[in-house]
């Protein structure tokens, strides 16, 4: 902020003693929160301060300190005008006139030959128009907006437009609007350490609430700096963080997402010590195996070095009987098969055995 226009504005308070804080229709929870923490922070300063809006405060801001103080209309100290509207259409209207009686004052306003074509529900009262020194406008693109709550056509109403939408007109006599902001709420906070009001923890509960609904959770990316600046100020003052459901359910998937990346991390690592234990496992039985194997093998050979022996002691075979090649051993066991199933393959193959004389 300007410090020209920061001085302008500690003047304005020091020497005025009624302001109005103003919102458009359907304020946000943002805006809302902006504006009644101004409202909270001049009350403090002990100026008479009135908030109003043209719309009643919905369900989503009624969590905010001091929404019951918002009003139609801005004003009602007890020098404040009140002013009589109503629709009005050229010729209808012959005469407006008053009288008093008993202690009343009366408006009457005489009808012309084609009659009034308003009601009483078209009927408007503003009080307090004519009192309020200045009125702080928050996040209304448009004066249009909140004609309605003051006489925006006063010339001794000074107007201060506070906003960060890029579509704001600019109107006012101070003008406080800044696009590059995240939020209302940051600016009213960063306005209040320039003038030196005091930020009590309604004040700020308030103002953070409000940047954290403007930033959503503060992972909007247009989320500014000093969002973050004021956040920090904000807590010091009292102001708690509450986090909506949503962003919880948010964080509660990262956090599944993220035990998810740090497993899938750590299976290599697991997958190598799995496959280190079953090498040495797979090597360990084949360590058995082999010196099952031969010592088997060994058996088989003694048993038919026994039988060679045998037949030797018989002598030559008979005539006519010619030696029968021998092929692969009979299985006359499942020792036998176990050994045969566990033997090289060149063990396998036919072999001819001779006995000890040549026929």
């Amino acid at each position: 902020m300007d410090n020209q226009i920061g001085q302008k504005l500690k003047d304005l308070i020091a020497s005025g003693t009624s302001f109005g804080v103003a919102v458009g229709s359907d304020p946000t929870l943002d805006e809302m929160g902006a504006a009644l923490s101004l409202y909270l922070m001049l009350k403090n300063a002990g100026k008479e301060v009135s908030i109003a809006s043209p719309t009643d405060p919905i369900v989503e801001v009624s969590s905010l300190v001091g929404v019951d103080k918002v009003k139609k209309t801005l004003g009602g100290g007890s020098g404040g005008d009140l002013t009589v509207s109503f629709p009005y259409t050229e010729g209808e209207i012959e005469k407006v006139s008053y009288t008093q009686e008993e202690g009343f004052l009366n408006i009457i306003v005489k009808a012309g030959e084609g009659g009034l074509s308003f009601g009483e529900k078209d009927v408007k009262f503003t009080r307090g128009g004519g009192a309020l020194d200045a009125v702080f406008v928050i996040g209304t693109p448009y004066l249009a907006e909140v004609d309605s709550l003051f006489d925006t056509e006063n010339p001794d109403i000074k107007i201060i437009n506070i906003d960060n939408k890029q579509e704001n007109e600019g109107y006012g006599d101070v003008v406080l609007v800044a696009s590059r902001l995240s939020s209302v709420s940051e600016g009213v906070a960063d306005l209040a350490l320039v003038l030196g009001l005091n930020i009590d923890a309604d004040s700020a509960q308030n103002l953070l609430n409000g940047i954290t609904y403007a930033t959503g959770n503060f992972q909007n990316k247009n989320t500014s700096p000093l969002a973050f600046e004021m956040v920090s100020l904000l807590m010091k003052k009292g102001a708690v963080r509450e986090v909506p459901e949503s962003a919880t359910k948010g964080i509660s998937m990262m956090g599944q997402r993220d035990d998810r990346k740090f497993q899938n991390r750590n299976q290599p690592q697991n997958r190598n010590q799995s496959s280190q234990r079953q090498d040495g496992q797979r090597k360990s039985d084949i360590r058995q195996s082999r010196g099952g194997f031969e010592q088997k093998l060994q058996e088989r050979v003694r048993q038919e070095r026994d039988r060679e022996a045998r037949q030797g002691q018989q002598g030559n075979n008979p005539p006519g009987n010619k030696p029968q090649p021998q092929t692969q051993p009979r299985v006359s066991n499942q020792q036998d098969a176990d050994v045969i199933g566990e033997a090289p393959i060149d063990w396998l193959a036919p072999k001819v055995y001779k006995g000890s004389s040549d026929v």
